[in-house]
Formats: C-alpha cells, structure tokens, sequence
C-alpha cells in the first residue's frame, strides 16, 4: 500500500480551517449569521459557534453549510485561498 505523505495536524486546527473558511464565505455571498443558518437549516448560534471554531460539528451539518454558501463540502476545509476559490463557481 501507498503511504501518503499529509502535513502534520494538531486537534483543532481542521476545525479552525472550517471555521475561517465559513465566516469568509459567508461574508462573500453578502449573507448574515441569521441567513446562513436559515439556509442551512441550523440554528443562528450554531453558526456563531462554527465561525469561532468551538463547535465540533458534523459531516452532516458541514453539507448543510456547503449547500447553503453553494460550494462543495471539500471547499469548507481548503487549506487556502487559492484552492478556496478555484472550487467557487464562476
């Protein structure tokens, strides 16, 4: 079997990726704390929480983010801007 040679991660820092990653996409669709969890179906502190990366969420519920900011699930944890945009639909 193939090893894959991946960074070194800490606990936590996914979630922070996550985190920044929400807010700033939220941010770009012009959208509130308030819209996006009506979008996501979720509730406004839940988001709150997410963007300040204390909320260990689901798989389910980063789907749910995604589909409300209208990027693929895979977008909410690019490690930076550029692969960030290059999944945004033009």
């Amino acid at each position: 079997m193939k090893q894959i040679n991946a960074p070194a991660l800490h606990i936590g820092e996914t979630r922070a990726l996550l985190a920044s990653n929400v807010l700033l996409l939220r941010r770009q669709a012009g959208l509130s704390q308030e819209a996006l969890a009506f979008e996501a179906g979720l509730h406004r502190t839940f988001v709150a929480h997410v963007e300040r990366g204390v909320r260990n969420i689901s798989i389910d519920n980063v789907e749910r983010l995604a589909i409300a900011l209208s990027v693929l699930p895979m977008v909410l944890l690019a490690p930076d801007f550029k692969t960030l945009k290059s999944f945004r639909p033009d």
